[in-house]
């Protein structure tokens, strides 16, 4: 039955393969112990990562969040000198963002904040403004107040002045060569379309800050906008338009009203005078002394006999009807004579006496003649 029960040697080697030995059991539990503490070790070491990355971003977070409430700004009042311009039209924020460019101030976002607080936003003028490179925003503020604004120079620019003398005055003012007025009087400075490209009666007359960092063209864009302005308010097309001309028609007979009057007061009859010798059927010739002496480049209140044999196109004695444009850039009360004209049947005026702007008018040839005479004698 030996062989049904095992022998002896059997036996034990059964109850082996039941289970491990000690040994084997041992062994199992230290390398348990060894992985439990490799895995507390990792996730230790994960968790100090994620808490480093998390403070890290948490520290940086706040002070991005507490740049946006509070950005960056100098404190005091800044050293050396900056101009800086202040461009028409800017707003707030582009004025903020040259200020940060220049380094006036440490943030654009710091002079928004500080010019809103006081209330300046919308307030700011165009032109040109020492400041300082490092300033606190309020004092960049307060820097750029219209009262510290930087002007180079002014330039009067009078009543009835021809382009090339306006020219002239503009290079003395700026120092720029009047050949870099000629050329920019070619270019896009805002003409209105009647104008027909040439700059001659629409560089407005009036006073002007002559800045060296203005070019010629900005400078000639200035005047021509001021002539826009005006031609807008005086509603120049329309009213041109109710008196059977051009706008061009009306700027060229303002030059000469602007021309030939010794007063502002004298302007609307002058231009009744022109609206009467055009109107006569047939039309009867201009005669204006004004517009023969500019076509042939010259200055006078009398033309001569030689001057009169002109072949000009200014020259109103022996062509018909308006020159082909502005004698010279009149003002808004010449402009507006010629939109409105006096009530009366003038055909003939004469500034009998220059120095006192005496003219007077007459509906008579043989009236004429007699101031003709007077005006000799005042000038003999």
């Amino acid at each position: 039955m030996d062989f049904l029960l095992g022998s002896d040697d059997d036996g034990p080697s059964r109850r082996r393969s039941h289970g491990p030995s000690r040994s084997q059991r041992h062994r199992s539990r230290r390398r348990r112990k060894r992985q439990r503490r490799k895995g507390f070790a990792a996730t230790f070491f994960a968790m100090v990562i994620v808490a480093g990355v998390l403070g890290g971003a948490g520290y940086y977070g706040f002070h991005w969040f507490r740049g946006m409430l509070v950005p960056k700004d100098f404190t005091g009042t800044g050293n050396g000198e900056v101009v800086v311009e202040v461009k028409e039209g800017a707003t707030a924020s582009d004025v903020a963002q040259e200020l940060e460019e220049q380094g006036v101030v440490a943030s654009a976002r710091a002079f928004v904040n500080a010019i809103g607080a006081a209330g300046k936003s919308s307030s700011l003028q165009p032109g040109e403004y020492k400041l300082r490179k490092g300033m606190s925003a309020e004092s960049a503020v307060t820097m750029l107040d219209p009262k510290n604004r930087v002007v180079s120079g002014t330039l009067t620019i009078r009543e009835g002045l021809r382009l090339s003398k306006i020219f002239a005055d503009l290079s003395t003012a700026s120092g720029k060569p009047v050949e870099e007025f000629q050329k920019a009087a070619k270019k896009d400075i805002g003409l209105p379309r009647y104008a027909k490209g040439r700059l001659e009666g629409y560089a407005f007359p009036a006073t002007y800050e002559i800045s060296p960092k203005m070019s010629a063209d900005q400078i000639l864009t200035k005047m021509v906008d001021r002539f826009n302005q005006t031609a807008q308010r005086l509603d120049l097309e329309r009213q041109a338009k109710q008196l059977g001309y051009t706008a061009h028609d009306i700027m060229t007979i303002a030059s000469i009203v602007q021309a030939e009057s010794g007063n502002q007061q004298d302007m609307p009859k002058v231009a009744r005078v022109i609206y009467n010798r055009l109107g006569l059927n047939p039309p009867m010739n201009l005669k204006m002394d004004s517009t023969v002496m500019y076509g042939l480049n010259k200055y006078g209140i009398a033309a001569s006999h030689k001057d009169l044999e002109s072949t000009s196109p200014y020259n109103t004695y022996k062509y018909p009807g308006l020159p082909p444009g502005p004698i010279a850039n009149p003002g808004d009360h010449a402009i507006e004579a010629a939109l409105k004209p006096a009530d009366g049947t003038w055909l003939w005026f004469v500034t009998v006496d220059p120095k006192k702007g005496i003219t007077k008018f007459t509906d008579k040839e043989s009236e004429f003649g007699k101031f003709v005479e007077e005006f000799n004698r005042n000038n003999g």
